[in-house]
């Protein structure tokens, strides 16, 4: 069922709760319009539709064990009727679609021409940006191996000047554990010299 039939019924239902001056059954209803194609299961669900979009725009009682069971009509039920009721909510609301689906589709679309501009344009961007990028990776890549050369330089590259004072320091301290040793050893004779008799 289309929504403006459903929007039409709903005024119905409306019209007809404004014409009489008393309750009356959710059946009514159906018997009236929707009989015998539809459900009163229908009915009931339209009759929910209008007291979400207003709850002021019909009296309901429950009973029978269904929540919806009676109905009147309201002071607003005539006031909302002349307003144009849920047709001319269904009609302002198509009209507002089209106007947007008018409005997007007015978008002044690029020529070809100014799609190729736009295409040279952003390449010349990205050209310089993935340059400079380049170009900071190459710096940032240089300080790098410039900082590794410098810790690994001492270590393998070491010059014969500096090999030979290094050797030169090892064997004064060699030579000066040896006069310790040699002090410590003459002292130990000394000792046991003294201690054995001639």
């Amino acid at each position: 069922m289309s929504e403006f039939f459903k929007a039409e019924l709903k005024d119905k239902f409306l019209e007809y709760a404004h014409g009489r001056d008393d309750y009356f059954e959710v059946q009514l209803l159906y018997d009236e319009f929707l009989r015998p194609n539809y459900s009163l299961q229908y009915v009931e669900k339209l009759l929910r539709e209008i007291i979400d979009h207003d709850h002021n725009l019909l009296d309901i009682m429950s009973g029978n064990g269904v929540k919806i069971f009676m109905l009147s009509s309201t002071a607003y039920t005539e006031e909302f009727l002349e307003e144009g009721g849920f047709k001319d909510l269904y009609i302002e609301e198509e009209e507002r679609w089209d106007i947007f689906l008018e409005q997007l589709s007015n978008t002044r679309r690029l020529s070809s021409e100014e799609k190729a501009d736009l295409g040279r344009t952003e390449k010349a961007i990205y050209k310089r940006e993935r340059l400079l990028l380049f170009g900071l990776i190459g710096a940032v890549t240089c300080s790098f191996l410039f900082t590794v050369y410098s810790l690994l330089k001492p270590l393998f590259l070491k010059t014969e000047v500096s090999r030979i004072v290094e050797i030169e320091q090892k064997l004064e301290a060699m030579e000066h554990q040896n006069k310790g040793l040699r002090q410590e050893l003459d002292s130990v004779l000394q000792l046991y010299e003294k201690k054995i008799p001639q």
